[in-house]
This record gives structure tokens, C-alpha cells and sequence, in this order.
């Protein structure tokens, strides 16, 4: 074989390799991408079913977790009803003070110099899970039931959970807009803020797998 028909055959092989590494790399991006968007459409689905619970179990403690509109209202009133012992307010700004919070919500000065603890160290849902596990292990309780938004549930539970699996956690989601029945599709809002939830829930899953293979590979080298 000449030199050129030895550089020709290597040519031709090395082509067919490309397209059929070209073809593999789109069915996998393909397949991703429809998984996402599978995924993302069962997330949307569950949050916009869940609802606030018409009735609500008694817990140790109240939860709150700050960000969004009605949830201390809420935590507040549960916390009235003799739903929990204590509450926290997970995440409230440096500048604001439990006679803040308390004028904001209407809520009753007795009520709030027993019964309410604040955090402003938590910045965000993980730091949310951290100072939420100080605060229960330093009181001992149980269980708690945990009040935010609907569409910020799922990932909410699943922080507090992987920084404390023993604790029962409750959740009672406040629902302000009602997206049950498909509006998250044709409402521009609502389907930002469900698609960034969905993001930052994948993270957040992916965190945890990592911390849990992280464990056992720790186990496994005692």
C-alpha cells in the first residue's frame, strides 16, 4: 500500500469515528435535555398540588423560614392555635428586631417575648437547615412544623433534612397564587420562579449525593 492510500484509510477512519462520536455526543445532550425537562415538569407539577393543610398536627416547634410573602403571618398564627411550643424565624434581616417583626405581623407582645426566637445568620436555605438543627438540638425537640412557600417546599425539606434526618419535619406550604390547575404555564412569573426553584433543587440534590458518597467512602476506609 502507497503512502497515500495508508494516509487515505487512516483519513476515512478517523471520519467515521468523528460523526459516530459526533452522533453519540447528541443523543446524550438530547437525552439530558429531555430528562431536565421531564424533571422539571413533575417538580412544577408537585408544587403547584401542594396546598396549606386544613388541619395541621401538633409539633414541638414552628419553623419559619423568611423570603417570601405571608409566611410569618402564617408561622405566627400557628404558633397562636397552640401548634408548637416555641417558633423560630429562620434568616430575618440584621437590622430588624423581634418588636419589628412583631408590629409587622399584628402579633401579640406576650406571644412574641415568650414564644418567638430569632435567627439573622442564615443567609440562604442552607444556612436555613444549619441554624434550624442548632436551634431544635439546643431545645430538644423532635419535630417542628416548617412554614414557606410552596414552590420553595421541596428544597427547604430536603436541606433540613440532610443536616438532620432524625428530626420529624411537618411542612405546611403557603400558597399565594393558586397554579394548581396549569397557570405556571402561561404566566411568565410564576414560571421564572418555579423553573430557578427547580435549578437550585438540583443542586441542592446533587449536593447531597456527593455529602452521601462522601460518608460512605469513609465508612468503607475505616
Amino acid at each position: 500500500m502507497t503512502f497515500e492510500a495508508h494516509s487515505s484509510l487512516r483519513d476515512g477512519v478517523l471520519a467515521r469515528r468523528l460523526r459516530r462520536g459526533g452522533r453519540l455526543a447528541f443523543w446524550i445532550a438530547g437525552s439530558v435535555l429531555l430528562l431536565f425537562v421531564a424533571g422539571f415538569g413533575s417538580f412544577a407539577t408537585h408544587v403547584s398540588r401542594l396546598a396549606t393543610p386544613v388541619t395541621q398536627p401538633v409539633a414541638d416547634a414552628i419553623i419559619v423560614l423568611t423570603g417570601g410573602q405571608s409566611r410569618i403571618d402564617a408561622a405566627v398564627g400557628l404558633l397562636k392555635s397552640g401548634k408548637g411550643k416555641r417558633l423560630l424565624i429562620s434568616g430575618v434581616n440584621p437590622v430588624a428586631d423581634l418588636d419589628d417583626l412583631r408590629r409587622a405581623t399584628g402579633g401579640d407582645r406576650g406571644l412574641f417575648a415568650c414564644c418567638v426566637d430569632i435567627d439573622r445568620a442564615a443567609l440562604d436555605t442552607v444556612g436555613n437547615a444549619e441554624e434550624s438543627a442548632k436551634w431544635m438540638a439546643s431545645h430538644t425537640y423532635g419535630s417542628a412544623i416548617v412554614v414557606t412557600n410552596n414552590y420553595h417546599m421541596p428544597r427547604s425539606l430536603l436541606e433540613m433534612r440532610r443536616i438532620n434526618a432524625a428530626v420529624e419535619l411537618l411542612p405546611y406550604p403557603v400558597v399565594n397564587a393558586r397554579i394548581d390547575r396549569g397557570e405556571w404555564l402561561t404566566r411568565p412569573d410564576a414560571l421564572r420562579v418555579l423553573f430557578t426553584e427547580y435549578t437550585k433543587y438540583l443542586a441542592a440534590l446533587a449536593r447531597n449525593g456527593v455529602q452521601a458518597a462522601g460518608i460512605q467512602v469513609a465508612a468503607a476506609t475505616r
